[in-house]
């Protein structure tokens, strides 16, 4: 079953990413970029491109959104997967369902700093940023061959956020960017606690791991990391209003 790490953009889920993958898949919490490769980006290109569809419009993949994450749960056992998509229906297609979710972890950040860390990224002005932001009808893609192989459903800041946090269907575990940068050991707990609960497990919050992750995914350390050996992660995806 897939547990999601879902967030707008720019929001903190690559750390947090970074954080789960160092305790969940390595031993002693020393990180190395290659972990990240144990949490996968969903949707992304990678499971799309090989259908035969002429995927004239972006959100025309969302029809294989829940027979991805089938494929994905043949294999036994809990998967984390990043995702920035809304927890929506485009074309009436649903992004997941009971039978493939166990819950996810919402990753919220002060919506003034995501505004400028996107006009930053994007290379866009902060009036840009705030109207990517408050765009109802925006997602981002990639584009293969002149195919769109891959659609993440954005909608607004709001939207996103509330989509998550306020189902009913699966268990959401909400953090904030801020918490998990000024008290990282009790939020970080939190988060590990949490995933416990909804896989059942019976393994006790392993502290010295726990910090030892957060010494190593500090982010001057990966930051220093990305340089030394690159960062296979660079988002090459464009902006996209769906009208």
């Amino acid at each position: 079953m897939i547990i999601w790490l879902a967030s707008y953009p720019k929001s903190g889920n690559t750390w947090l990413r970074s954080l789960i993958a160092n305790y969940y898949f390595s031993k002693t919490g020393k990180f190395d970029f290659s972990l990240l490769e144990r949490i996968d980006s969903f949707p992304s290109s990678r499971y799309f491109r090989r259908y035969i569809d002429k995927f004239s419009e972006p959100h025309e993949t969302s029809k294989y959104w829940i027979k991805e994450q089938e494929k994905i749960n043949k294999i036994k056992g809990f998967k984390f997967y990043k995702t920035h998509n809304a927890l929506c229906k485009i074309d009436g297609n649903q992004f997941t369902n009971i039978k493939n979710t166990s819950g996810a972890i919402y990753i919220i950040r002060d919506p003034r700093n995501v505004i400028t860390s996107l006009s930053n990224h994007f290379q866009i002005s902060i009036e840009e940023a705030f109207h990517f932001m408050t765009e109802e009808k925006k997602g981002i893609y990639a584009k293969e061959n002149g195919r769109f192989v891959s659609f993440q459903a954005l909608f607004s800041w709001k939207l996103n956020l509330k989509s998550w946090i306020e189902n009913k269907t699966y268990p959401v575990l909400t953090i904030r960017y801020e918490d998990l940068l000024s008290e990282s050991f009790s939020t970080f707990k939190l988060v590990v606690d949490f995933i416990n609960k909804i896989t059942n497990s019976n393994h006790k919050f392993d502290k010295e791991k726990a910090k030892n992750c957060i010494k190593n995914c500090d982010f001057s350390n990966l930051k220093k990391l990305e340089k030394e050996k690159g960062f296979s992660e660079a988002i090459t995806k464009k902006a996209l209003m769906k009208k």
